[in-house]
């Protein structure tokens, strides 16, 4: 087998390999004898089908699939002889070469080649915090908050009360609904609708026409509104005011705590903030060191392969989330390129400290990461099954655990700040 190698650019390869074309046939041959052992033809005995028969029918198959083995094979040992480090599969283009040869060009991106990368000088800050009583007691005001009741009133809508009415808007000239009224409901305060519109639905009672001139959020789901200003006329329907049960055993027990009273009740609640608290912990110290990481390799180069599949996935993702938000959705990947040459520059440096430090996923962190998440279903055994039979589950799990084992090796070897918040300010979403 004869190899040859050439950069073209900074990190694309260019490999081309040529190999004996015998070696195409003698596999080919060894599958056509394979198949007149067991291959069955109407009109032949078992094991007694014509090698000629066998050419005809199966000749093209096999010899393309004989190709295919030994274009995998070739390129393979290619790879370990230049010690190359593909980032995905190659595009290849095979041919016939003189003396009874077959050369392919087999053209890839590879892994940057870095040195040793040191962090010491990193100034990486952790996050610590913890749950407290008062936050148990926040969350079972929310868990209230979600079980309420909502009660038609006759009163004037206040604040908290939910409102439900029917409008119709005109921007432009065009009008929405095209004939008749649309419904819809918002909660006073709660921002969920227009923050113009809300004041002139307070103090309405059933049966009150409204009319404002409403600015309509750019994304909106109706294109004819989105980004506009329009004419809005609104007349209430109903007005709602939720009524919260009390923290009683029903309450409780509704939530699968059947035993051990309020006690159990606060303990379970504590369960699920430290699980989430946990959570947030260690993505807000992964992403900071991430951060730093990747500031100090800003200059990387990343291969552009990946980039481009992570900017797809990131559309795709967007495509759908606008979907169930029914909103206008992405139409261009290129939005999303800068945000996934930081992923891909972030697997980079991730990956590259593992293989340096020769980090592997460690067993034991894998089987916690596994029963945390299995945890947050109803039949957890169930997941722990369907991980172990999964095979990419289970890679994408030990990828995730060896990305916390790497970032926790970065804050054993940064300059490391800690940061206390509390329970609310750490859950606060991040600008």
């Amino acid at each position: 087998m004869q190899v040859s190698l050439e950069s073209v650019g900074t990190l694309e390869r260019k490999l081309t390999v040529r190999f004996p074309a015998e070696q195409v046939e003698s596999r080919a041959r060894a599958r056509i004898v394979e198949l007149g052992r067991t291959v069955r033809i109407k009109g032949f005995r078992p094991g007694k089908v014509p090698p000629r028969v066998l050419e005809q029918r199966f000749g093209a198959q096999v010899r393309s699939e004989a190709m295919s083995e030994a274009i995998s094979a070739s390129y393979q040992e290619a790879l370990r002889q230049q010690n190359l480090r593909p980032v995905m599969a190659p595009s290849i283009s095979a041919r016939a070469a003189e003396g009874n040869e077959i050369e392919y060009v087999a053209t890839f991106e590879v892994v940057p080649e870095l040195p040793p990368i040191d962090v010491s000088g990193l100034q990486v800050t952790r996050t610590v915090s913890a749950v407290e009583e008062d936050d148990v007691d926040r969350m079972i005001e929310t868990l209230r908050q979600q079980r309420r009741q909502w009660q038609v009133v006759e009163r004037p809508a206040a604040a908290g009360d939910m409102v439900i009415f029917e409008y119709a808007a005109v921007a432009d000239g065009v009008r929405h609904p095209a004939e008749g009224f649309e419904r819809a409901g918002t909660i006073l305060g709660a921002g969920a609708l227009f923050a113009e519109f809300e004041p002139v639905l307070l103090g309405a009672v059933a049966g009150d026409s409204r009319s404002a001139t409403v600015q309509f959020p750019a994304n909106f789901r109706e294109p004819s509104l989105g980004g506009r200003a329009a004419a809005v006329d609104a007349r209430v329907v109903r007005v709602q005011h939720p009524a919260l049960p009390e923290v009683d055993d029903a309450f409780i027990a509704s939530f699968g705590v059947r035993d051990g009273g309020m006690a159990r009740f606060r303990a379970d609640v504590r369960a699920n903030l430290e699980r989430e608290l946990n959570a947030a912990v260690r993505g807000r110290t992964k992403a900071e060191a991430v951060s730093k990481l990747m500031a100090a390799w800003a200059d990387l180069e990343v291969p552009r392969s990946l980039v481009d599949t992570e900017a797809d996935g990131l559309l795709k993702q967007a495509q759908q989330n606008a979907q169930r938000a029914g909103v206008q959705p992405p139409a261009d990947a290129s939005l999303f390129r800068k945000d996934a040459e930081n992923r891909v520059r972030a697997f980079v440096l991730l990956g590259e400290i593992a293989r340096q430090n020769r980090i592997s996923p460690d067993p034991q962190r894998v089987n916690e990461m596994l029963a945390t998440i299995a945890s947050t279903y109803e039949e957890p055994e169930k997941v722990v099954e369907l991980y172990a039979r999964d095979p990419e589950l289970m890679a994408t799990l030990r990828n995730r655990v060896v990305e916390d084992q790497v970032v926790d090796w970065v804050l054993d070897h940064a300059r490391v700040a800690e940061q206390r918040l509390s329970f609310a300010e750490l859950m606060q979403p991040q600008g």
